[in-house]
C-alpha cells in the first residue's frame, strides 16, 4: 500500500478503465466526422498508413492519459472535478506538459481515431476541439494562479502548456 492508502495496482486499474471511456469518446467524435464527410460528399482517405499512424497516435494518447490519471488516483484526487484541486501535480507526465490529459485525449486520441476512420471532417473537428480546449485551459490556469500563487508561477515557467 502507498502511504495514501491507495495501491498502485488499484490506481493503475482505475486509470485504464477511466481511459477506456476516452477511447469510446474519441471514436464517437471521429464517427461524427465520418457522418459530416458523408453529408458533404467528402472521400474517405483511409489507408494502411493512416490506420497505422492513427493506431500509434491512439496508443500514445492512451498511455499518456493512463500515466496522468494514475498520478491523480495515487494522490486520491478526482480526475474530473468542477471544484478546484487541493494539490498541484508537477511530477510524472506533468513534468513535460501542464495538460497531459488534454494532450493525450484531445490531441493524440482524437487525431488517432479520425485517422483510423480516414475522416477529413474528423481531423477538422479535432483541430476545433484543440482550440476550444486551449480556451478552457487558459481559464483553468487563471484559477491555478489564484489558488497556488508562486508555486503555480514557478511550475508554469518551467513546463509548457502542451508539449
Amino acid at each position: 500500500m502507498e502511504r495514501t492508502g491507495v495501491s498502485k495496482t488499484a490506481s493503475l486499474l482505475k486509470s485504464v478503465l477511466h481511459n477506456l471511456g476516452v477511447v469510446v469518446v474519441s471514436f464517437g467524435f471521429a464517427f461524427i466526422g465520418k457522418g459530416l464527410d458523408t453529408l458533404l460528399h467528402r472521400d474517405n482517405f483511409r489507408s494502411r498508413l493512416t490506420i497505422t499512424f492513427g493506431t500509434l497516435s491512439m496508443a500514445i494518447g492512451f498511455l499518456i492519459r493512463v500515466w496522468a490519471t494514475f498520478d491523480f488516483y495515487q494522490r486520491q484526487m478526482k480526475v474530473i472535478s468542477l471544484a478546484p484541486q487541493h494539490r498541484l501535480i508537477t511530477s510524472g507526465p506533468y513534468r513535460f506538459s501542464r495538460n497531459p490529459l488534454y494532450l493525450g485525449g484531445n490531441v493524440f486520441m482524437f487525431l488517432g481515431a479520425a485517422l483510423i476512420l480516414g475522416s477529413l471532417s474528423g481531423l477538422i473537428l479535432t483541430a476545433l476541439s484543440i482550440v476550444a480546449v486551449d480556451l478552457m485551459i487558459r481559464r483553468e490556469e487563471r484559477q491555478l494562479a489564484r489558488q497556488f500563487g508562486a508555486e503555480w508561477l514557478t511550475y508554469k515557467q518551467h513546463v509548457r502548456r502542451w508539449l
